[in-house]
């Protein structure tokens, strides 16, 4: 036994993790080893089980894989695994097996988790400093999260069912008959159905119903003069995640998906369910159902529920930010209608506004009402405001009654100085950047995240152009926009600790909105600016960030990966207090995360400290200031 303990210490030592300990504590932890002997083809661990050992390959081949089955590493002599278990809530992240006859070397939990918080340099060698270490966390959250990065094409069964445009829904509907189908796609016949014809609208089994049945327009009426036309369509490279965005952003039921403009295939509803196996678009489809507030307001809490399972199924916070956006954005659309339908059809043509976290695509669970209106140049306060003002009550209420609170700055559609013709915003957001003053920089910060929910949206695409357009020419404006950026800072101290905060909720601790997210949206809207982007979401904003070059090498996947990481525990603490009956909040306790996770926390915000020294370097008329 005690040669056996010897040649396991000297083998341990010729490590990296363990090469800087002293004699005692490597002994002491060579004296705690199991050790097993696995023969090809066995499975090590499995995903989900209760993760107790942290594995050391003495000889052999060891394969580890992703929860979908696709290879992540292959290990040989040396070789270690099971440590983002270990760290990340005790369960076994990623199965493994053997490939060859192997024997193993087995540290136990507790043995390994004392090392790693109390030897620095075996946790170095574990899990690699700063923003290496953060971009492999969320590397490895994503892989364990891709069911939605599949691309829509894994989704098509068939060949789309097209017809001409001219023929009659008579043909339409004995065609769709006999191929079993619920829609079929409208293509411009002027070079013949196999010329790879643009796609000229959509014809469902709705249309059938509600656009010739029920007026009851003769069986000749052109299939064309019932479809829809302006077809909402995707590109087939793309994933299920976006064509389900889609979906719920358009409130569509067939999504044809595209090659080089021509239709190869159509995604149904019940595809992308069957796919993701959530309730999002379920509860999407409630909303767009309901027939009074009352009914609305009684989805409430499913929207939590449905947070809640995207959180407990470890979705990225991209993926959470925008499916929650996607909800709320369909409350504002459904009130709509039914302040339509009740109040009769508005005077002059409008666009309702989403401003904020929900034109970014980035909400979460807490989350207020932050909207405004876009009026026709025709419009007429004296003969107009009193129906516009009470079509954003209506709105504003409701939204309160679903669980969304009013907007405690007054930035709603039910404020009278939110509600301007398109005129008069153009003029607003000019003014806003050729003479920045304080009020209009906080204004800035919210209005410029802004996105059409409802009516003449083409309006709110209008105003972006004219942001990026202009912006990038006013650099007193950019600097004041970088100077309100770095009011809000990391809460980082000496040595990187964290500098807690108390909030009237929670004990002290780190509010990640305030001090994290809300920080990296600012700054880097600031860059957006600059570069002339019109992305909304904060990621989209990146990738145009990247491309025009204007972060050092390697700042702008930084930077991604901090947004990713903290609005991901910003959301998981969420879904925590909601488990645990506490109002759900944006404040987390450092003591509720793991060693694992503070230093990744950690590495987020130094990443952020140092994206802030850059902003303040690159808009150098902030200094001084």
């Amino acid at each position: 036994m005690e040669d056996e303990q010897i040649e396991i210490t000297g083998f341990l030592r010729q490590l990296e993790p363990f090469r800087e300990l002293d004699d005692e504590t490597l002994q002491r932890a060579a004296r705690s080893v199991d050790v097993r002997y696995c023969k090809a083809g066995t499975r090590i661990v499995e995903f989900g089980q209760e993760a107790r050992f942290w594995h050391i390959v003495r000889s052999g081949v060891v394969e580890v894989f992703r929860r979908d089955g696709t290879l992540y590493n292959r290990l040989t002599e040396g070789g270690y695994f099971g440590e983002f278990g270990l760290l990340h809530r005790k369960k076994v992240r990623f199965p493994a097996a053997a490939l060859e006859d192997t024997l193993l070397y087995l540290l136990p939990e507790p043995v390994f988790t004392d090392l790693f918080e109390n030897h620095e340099g075996f946790a170095d060698h574990v899990e690699i400093e700063d923003r290496t270490r953060l971009q492999k966390v969320v590397s490895r959250q994503q892989a364990d999260n891709d069911r939605l990065s599949a691309t829509v094409m894994s989704l098509v069964q068939r060949e789309p069912v097209t017809l001409p445009v001219r023929v009659t829904v008579q043909a339409a509907a004995r065609h769709m008959t006999e191929t079993g189908v619920s829609c079929l796609l409208l293509v411009d016949d002027t070079g013949g159905v196999e010329d790879s014809s643009p796609l000229a609208g959509i014809l469902t089994d709705r249309d059938l119903r509600t656009r010739l049945l029920a007026p009851g327009l003769p069986l000749s009426t052109g299939a064309g003069e019932i479809a829809t036309r302006e077809v909402i369509s995707i590109d087939h490279h793309r994933t299920v995640f976006e064509a389900m965005m889609l979906m719920l952003r358009h409130n569509v039921h067939h999504l044809p998906v595209m090659r080089e403009q021509t239709p190869v295939g159509v995604v149904a509803l019940q595809d992308i369910i069957r796919h993701e196996s959530s309730h999002s678009l379920l509860v999407v489809s409630r909303i767009n159902r309901a027939s009074s507030v009352d009914e609305l307001e009684l989805l409430a809490p499913d929207v939590r529920s449905s947070f809640l399972h995207l959180v407990g199924q470890d979705s990225s916070a991209r993926v959470v930010g925008s499916t929650m956006a996607a909800i709320g954005r369909s409350f504002k659309q459904r009130l709509l209608e039914l302040a339509e339908s009740t109040l009769g059809p508005p005077p002059v043509p409008y666009c309702f506004l989403a401003l904020g976290s929900m034109a970014r695509q980035e909400q979460g669970v807490v989350t207020d009402q932050d909207h405004a209106m876009i009026l026709d140049n025709a419009f007429d306060p004296a003969r107009h405001d009193d129906y516009f003002a009470r079509l954003a009550s209506w709105v504003s209420d409701g939204m309160a009654r679903c669980g969304y609170p009013l907007c405690s700055g007054g930035i709603m559609a039910s404020n009278p100085r939110w509600r301007m013709t398109l005129s008069e915003w153009q003029a607003r957001f000019a003014d806003w950047m050729t003479q920045p003053t304080p009020e209009g920089l906080l204004h800035s910060s919210v209005f410029f995240d802004l996105d059409g929910v409802h009516g003449q949206t083409r309006w709110a695409d209008l105003l972006r152009r004219q942001i990026a357009r202009q912006a990038g020419r006013h650099p007193r404006f950019l600097a004041s926009m970088a100077r309100n950026a770095l009011q809000r800072t990391p809460p980082l101290g000496f040595f990187k600790g964290f500098v807690l905060e108390a909030d009237g909720q929670h004990s002290a601790g780190i509010n990640l909105k305030r001090r994290g997210t809300a920080p990296l949206t600012d700054l880097i809207r600031v860059h957006a600016l600059a570069v002339g982007s019109q992305a909304l979401n904060s990621f989209e904003r990146l990738d145009d960030i990247i491309r025009a070059g204007v972060l050092p090498a390697g700042r702008g996947p930084d930077l991604h990966d901090a947004l990713e990481f903290i609005a991901f525990v910003r959301w998981r603490t969420q879904a925590d207090d909601l488990r645990s009956g506490r109002e759900p909040g944006n404040t987390v306790e450092p003591d509720r995360l793991s060693e694992f996770e503070r230093k990744s926390l950690r590495d987020a915000f130094t990443v952020l400290s140092h994206a802030q020294d850059y902003l303040r370097y690159r808009y150098q008329s902030v200094r001084g200031r």
